[in-house]
């Protein structure tokens, strides 16, 4: 196993998803005071390893398909076009 790769895909993803909508929306469930807190982590920690899954069979396919040059430029133009909309909103507000 490559633990660099494993390392830098953890605290990637770690950090992307603090303070993001599904951290948020596991919260609230969280804070509802008759929910279990078993079912809320075992559903929360469920649909994000789905959804990586996904991410990973998705990126697997593409990268049989596509240039691996164009996947990294499409990747960067999309965290710049990102980037540029978060500051353009968070001056709008």
């Amino acid at each position: 196993m490559d633990v660099k790769l494993l390392l830098t895909v953890f605290g990637t993803v770690f950090l992307a998803e603090l303070g993001d909508k599904t951290q948020l929306a596991t919260l609230l469930f969280a804070a509802d005071k008759p929910s279990s807190k078993w079912a809320v982590f075992l559903g929360s920690a469920s649909a994000l390893i789905l959804a990586a899954g996904i991410g990973v069979l998705a990126g697997s396919w593409l990268a049989a398909h596509v240039n691996p040059k164009y996947l990294k430029l499409a990747a960067g133009i999309g965290f710049v076009a990102i980037g540029l909309w978060t500051l353009r909103s968070a001056y709008s507000a």
